[in-house]
């Protein structure tokens, strides 16, 4: 399910944008879409995007009370609930800018831990809720990144932390006391990217990378560390160390050593036996279930168009397998359990109905829906999201989604009875994927009359190691290519308007967006990069602190900016450098406290296009970072999108009304190329470059 326009690294998007007076766009003056369309009613952009009703579900480990996210002053707080009495809720948190990010129940049964960041720096504090007080107490100090380890049944008045407090290059293991916030430092970290702790809150395993790009993991042994295993480059990406059953005996992890695709194997730490768990040929699997007293993997998950479960653990086969059939045309995922397993909260996600969650009583065998994050989606005319499989010009099978407009005619199943503009969506990453489930970006595209296309183009992970490595050194050629490849594939099947095509993404997307206007100008109408880095060398010169531990991925598989061949790649790719190119308009945004694409990386490639007298629209938020967090600006960000796309693809839209209220949304350059918002555009603040 999206939680927001723009909240993470992860995600893509795309836009097109027809500006007034600018010749060189293919403006489409027909209206989008057939007849049947336009009769589907418009859906307002607020049912779509903002905050959800209710997220993030959880049962406590005693199963007597639930907590889940919930607006409360506009703003996603913790809320609480007895499950004897659901409807008596206690708001637990008073956040008044952003929400917590992630929350977590103690052992003790007394306290709820949460973390949130200031303004998208990515700088998550870790907090405490007293659940019979309610006062809630900063655990970690600000400025520094904190990752809950562990929670064990062992120690349950006691969490192990992550934090970079000491170094923000390195992250030391840190207990720290709920009542009275009293740390322990376990280590002080100087090489380590990740640890593996048992629940003792002892660490055991260890992980770090090496100077080619591989990674090395390590056992510890007395108060020294060995190498236990060591992996070349092209294991190192898909391959990691997960989690100690809680004996402390088995370790499991992901490998793909000797094999394509990620298999799930146990370490015997007592015998040195190693056994393969599961695996899939098609696709790297994933964690699906975990046994909350034993620490178990009971089920594993594959992906490939759509989730496939694979039981481990005969003790849970049925309740599996009932939830499969109950979940119908959606996807299932096991969200929370209690400690004593009796008690299930299960995630039922599908693109018409978006996400609802249950309450799943394994005694007595009954599923109970708990709440749908966004039920007014039950009401509104959504689209189906298709699947396909794309070959590229190299013979590469590129798994991929697509939507079709609300109500169009159809030729045959999933084709229109005529080609459509059509919107590119270029997940982030890029070592992510995009995946079948609910996605408000979608289905608000759709909706507005184009064809959305989403692509899982070579370094997209999940889909084995042979794929992933396939991007190494391809920034802004293979991997672009692959975009490319998709829209022909549209195109000739009828689906896309040749003349109608924009691309849109975030990150890495962003990045396509860029390179995508400047190695093939003719081919989009336009484009919309959201945080996307336009020189990859800046881009590797001022990543986070805390992505030291990792940095070989970046140089390994991008180009490194310590040798004369990699400095060369790193120029040739970079979208910057090719901005004479660009033919077609360009809608930027950017967050001003972004620590992984800074700000240069949009305003630096803007300025290079006002200085030529290309058509840019720049958007800044000061209160966000990688991603839009604040419904506020997602909101109002969605709206300059939608202008932008019906002035480049001829597409409906909404009026923007009051949609950039509440909204810290300035324009430091081309607002006025945004004719349709121009009336709601008075009074928003124009900045500075």
């Amino acid at each position: 399910m999206s939680r927001g326009f723009l909240r993470c690294l992860v995600f893509g998007c795309c836009a097109s944008l027809g500006l007034a007076g600018c010749t060189s766009v293919p403006r489409l003056t027909a209206q989008v879409g057939d007849s049947s369309h336009q009769a589907v009613p418009l859906i307002p952009r607020r049912a779509l995007f903002g905050n959800p009703e209710k997220q993030g579900g959880q049962v406590i480990p005693d199963k007597q009370w639930l907590a889940y996210l919930a607006p409360a002053g506009g703003v996603l707080n913790l809320h609480l609930a007895r499950r004897s009495a659901p409807e008596e809720v206690r708001v637990l948190t008073s956040e008044r800018e952003r929400g917590p990010e992630a929350f977590f129940f103690a052992h003790d049964g007394r306290h709820l831990l949460y973390t949130r960041d200031e303004a998208g720096d990515e700088n998550y504090r870790l907090f405490a809720v007293d659940l019979q007080t309610g006062e809630a107490r900063p655990l970690t100090p600000p400025g520094a990144m904190a990752v809950v380890e562990k929670l064990s049944a062992k120690i349950p008045g006691e969490v192990l932390v992550s934090i970079n407090d000491r170094d923000p290059s390195f992250f030391d293991l840190v207990r720290i006391e709920l009542g009275s916030a009293a740390t322990t430092r376990l280590t002080e970290n100087r090489e380590f990217s990740a640890f593996v702790a048992d629940d003792d809150f002892q660490p055991r395993f260890a992980s770090r990378q090496t100077a080619v790009g591989g990674k090395e993991w390590l056992v510890r042994q007395g108060d020294a560390w060995k190498t236990w295993a060591a992996l070349p480059p092209e294991d190192a990406i898909l391959s990691g160390l997960l989690h100690l059953s809680a004996d402390g005996r088995l370790l499991y992890y992901f490998d793909s050593r000797g094999r394509n695709t990620v298999g799930l194997f146990a370490y015997d730490t007592t015998t040195g036996e190693m056994k393969l768990v599961s695996q899939d040929e098609r696709v790297d699997v994933e964690v699906g279930l975990v046994d909350p007293a034993t620490g178990a993997i009971q089920a594993t998950i594959a992906r490939y168009l759509r989730s496939e479960w694979q039981t481990l653990d005969p003790a849970i086969a049925r309740d599996v397998a009932f939830l499969q059939r109950s979940a119908g045309e959606a996807d299932c995922q096991v969200e929370s359990r209690s400690q004593d397993d009796r008690l299930w909260v299960v995630g039922f996600e599908s693109p018409q109905a978006g996400m609802r969650v249950f309450l799943y009583d394994r005694d007595a065998g009954s599923l109970a829906l708990w709440y749908a994050e966004k039920p007014r989606l039950a009401t509104l005319p959504l689209a189906a999201v298709h699947t396909a499989e794309i070959r590229s010009r190299d013979n590469l099978i590129l798994p991929s989604y697509y939507l079709l407009p609300p109500g169009t005619a159809e030729r045959a199943e999933g084709f229109p009875a005529a080609p459509l503009p059509l919107v590119l969506r270029v997940h982030g990453g890029p070592w992510n994927r995009d995946r079948f489930g609910s996605d408000s970006v979608d289905q608000w595209l759709a909706n507005r009359g184009y064809v959305v296309l989403k692509v899982n183009f070579r370094g997209s992970t999940g889909f084995g190691k042979k794929f992933v490595n396939a991007g190494d050194g391809e920034w802004g050629r293979k991997m672009q290519d692959d975009l490319i490849d998709a829209v022909a594939w549209a195109v000739e099947r009828g689906l896309a308007d040749p003349d109608g095509v924009a691309i849109l993404g975030a990150s890495y997307g962003g990045y396509a967006a860029l390179s995508g206007l400047t190695t093939t100008p003719e081919r989009f109408a336009c484009g919309i990069s959201v945080v996307g880095p336009s020189n990859l060398e800046t881009l590797l010169a001022s990543v986070p602190p805390y992505w030291e531990a990792t940095r070989r991925l970046f140089t390994t598989r991008v180009g490194d900016p310590d040798t004369a061949e990699g400095r060369a790649l790193l120029a040739e790719r970079s979208p910057l450098h090719r901005v004479d190119r660009i033919k077609r308009p360009l809608l930027i945004a950017q967050g001003a406290n972004d620590p992984r694409v800074k700000p240069q990386e949009s305003e630096q490639i803007v300025k290079a296009m006002t200085q030529r007298g290309l058509p840019v629209t720049y958007v800044l938020f000061p209160d966000e970072g990688h991603g839009f967090a604040r419904p506020e600006n997602e909101l109002a960000f969605s709206a300059v999108v939608e202008e932008f796309l019906a002035g480049c693809l001829g597409g409906r839209a909404e009026k923007v009304g009051s949609d950039f209220a509440g909204s810290s949304l300035t324009i430091p350059v081309g607002a006025d190329l945004l004719p349709g918002a121009a009336s709601a555009l008075l009074g928003v603040p124009k900045g500075s470059l």
